[in-house]
């Protein structure tokens, strides 16, 4: 029988909209319970987070770990 080690989390967008408000988007991934103990966050891609830089939508941000409800 496998062992419950590996749980899901939801990697939630840490970037804003043009307005303010948050983008909502996330990621689903699986992590190891036993070897990674800590909070993980990532650096992925939002397409909906707004770039003052260039006036655009999309650019790289942090994504934090939430549990999935």
């Amino acid at each position: 029988m496998a062992s419950k080690a590996r749980e899901k989390i939801k990697l939630i967008s840490t970037g804003k909209k043009q307005d303010g408000r948050v983008t909502g988007t996330f990621y689903t991934k699986t992590k190891n319970k036993r070897t990674s103990t800590t909070k993980l966050s990532l650096k992925k891609f939002d397409s909906k987070a707004y770039n003052i830089e260039t006036g655009k939508c999309g650019m790289h941000v942090v994504f934090k770990e939430g549990k999935i409800k």
